[in-house]
Parts: structure tokens; sequence; C-alpha cells
């Protein structure tokens, strides 16, 4: 099997259709794939009927935008395989209006000293639910001021707190709340790229929240930090998955579908982990 867990779509930050997606993920060999776009489950019922065409299981998943107050990091949390989806609309749909709010202030100021307008960003963005950073970048790439989509012009200008920057943080939720909805909505909550919050408490403290797992293979872990994740979770009893993050011409690292996925047996653990809890569920009312 050849199982990527996270990619997106252009209806969040990638490039490339639902449609193209999949005959890409047929072209590369990958058997289970999971379309995660941020804070958006429009994709899901498409791709799936998609797959089924090409031989491919589609997994309803979708990354949540969060917020770790304490350490002032935005934080993803992947939602899986929910029970009632349309329970996640809501804060969805809060974040992305607090995403449109701070895009709305972005392009303002890119427009500003650069020479672009908001109508040549929102252009860029067409198809997708949001103005991303990726989309004003892409703005600047078809005004000639740069040629690189992540190259230095993209740290300066979305760097956090730098002299140059045009950041403006959304306004999320606090990631115990997200992996709560997530589990509400009956779905499965794996905390995105965990390496990314070394020297932080916030591995420990989505533990603490009832997080079902981690992403450990990722383009962002090397070897080494995907293993120390990948046996976090298997002392913790948690999951540990794997997926490219694919998101076409817009990916920061040079991946494709499939390139980084979750291990045969960890795939078969999340396959039947919410069998699992309920089970366990069960067993516990019973006694």
């Amino acid at each position: 099997m050849i199982c990527d867990l996270h990619c997106h779509t252009k209806l969040s930050d990638g490039s490339m259709g639902i449609d193209d997606i999949i005959v890409l993920a047929e072209k590369c060999g990958v058997t289970n794939l999971a379309v995660t776009d941020l804070d958006c489950l429009a994709g899901t019922v498409r791709a799936r009927l998609i797959g089924e065409r090409h031989g491919i299981k589609v997994i309803q998943g979708v990354e949540i935008s969060a917020f770790d107050s304490e350490n002032g990091k935005e934080v993803y949390v992947l939602g899986y395989m929910s029970d009632s989806p349309d329970r996640l609309e809501g804060l969805c749909h809060r974040n992305l209006v607090a995403r449109k709010r701070a895009a709305q202030f972005m392009m303002i100021k890119a427009a500003q000293r650069f020479p672009i307008t908001t109508d040549l960003v929102l252009k860029c963005a067409q198809g997708s639910t949001n103005v991303y950073p990726v989309h004003i970048m892409a703005a600047l790439v078809e005004s000639g001021v740069t040629t690189e989509l992540f190259g230095s012009l993209y740290h300066e200008l979305f760097a956090d707190g730098g002299e140059k920057s045009i950041l403006v943080k959304p306004k999320f939720s606090e990631v115990s709340e997200v992996i709560q909805a997530i589990h509400d909505a009956g779905g499965v909550a794996i905390l995105s790229n965990p390496g990314a919050f070394e020297g932080t408490n916030i591995v420990e403290k989505a533990i603490e929240a009832g997080i079902d797992g981690f992403e450990a293979w990722c383009p962002d872990h090397d070897d080494a930090t995907a293993e120390k994740y990948a046996a976090l979770a298997k002392e913790k009893g948690l999951l540990a998955i794997g997926g490219s993050n694919f998101r076409g011409r817009h990916n920061r690292h040079c991946v494709t579908l499939g390139s980084v996925t979750t291990p045969d047996d960890r795939f078969t653990e999340f396959s039947n982990y919410k069998s699992k809890i309920r089970r366990q569920k069960a067993k516990a009312t019973a006694e």
C-alpha cells in the first residue's frame, strides 16, 4: 500500500483541482489518500467519487487551524473519518472569516509596497475558499517582483515580527478546543508537523487534551524527528501517520503525492482506530 494522508487542493492553498489530484495520485501509485484542505471539507465527497473511478480509497479529512496562546504559535490539527463532519463546519467557517480579515490587511500592505493590486491577488486565489500568503506571492511573481514563491522575499514578508513583515495573524481557537470539536464530530485528531514545536510544551498539552496521534512522517521532519514522534506515539498508545503535505506548485518542498507516506502497519492501526475506541468504550460501560 501507498498511503498518503495529507494533501491540499486549490480549495485551500494548493494549486491543483481535485480531479487532477486524483489522477496524479493514481500515476504515483497511491492507494489510500486523504484530502485535507485547510478549514474546508467541501472537496471530500467529490474526491471520494473520483477516487473510486481510479481505484483509490479517499479518506475523509480536513486540516483545522488552531492557536496556542501560551506559546504564541499557530498549530494545525488534522481531522479524519468524522461521523458528523457537518459539526465541524461552524469552526471551519470561523477560521475562514478570521483568515479573510487578516488577508485583507496583508493584501493592502503588499499593494502599498509593490506594483500589485488586491484584484490581482484575488485572481491568483481564484477557486480557493480564501486568500493565503502563497496567493500574495503568486501575484508578486505575476508582476515580476520575484521569480520564487518561497524565496527570500516570502521569508521577509511573512516572518513573524520581522521588520519588513506584512504578516497579520488570524485569531483561531485554542488547540484543545479544536481537538474537542473533532472528537465531538466523531473524528480522529492528529497533530500536524509536531517537530515544529520543539522547545515548547505544545505536544505535551496536545496529549493532555486528548490528541489521537502525530503526523510523524512529513516533509518537515528528518528521519530522526520522524522516529522520535513515531516512538512517542507508540509509548503513549497513540497513532503515528505520514503524508506528503502536497500542494502542487505551491509546495515548499520538492515532494509529490506518495513521496511521504504512512507505513502499512501504522495505516492499519489508523484504519482500525475508531473501532478500537468504540470497543473500549463499550467495555468500560459494561463494567
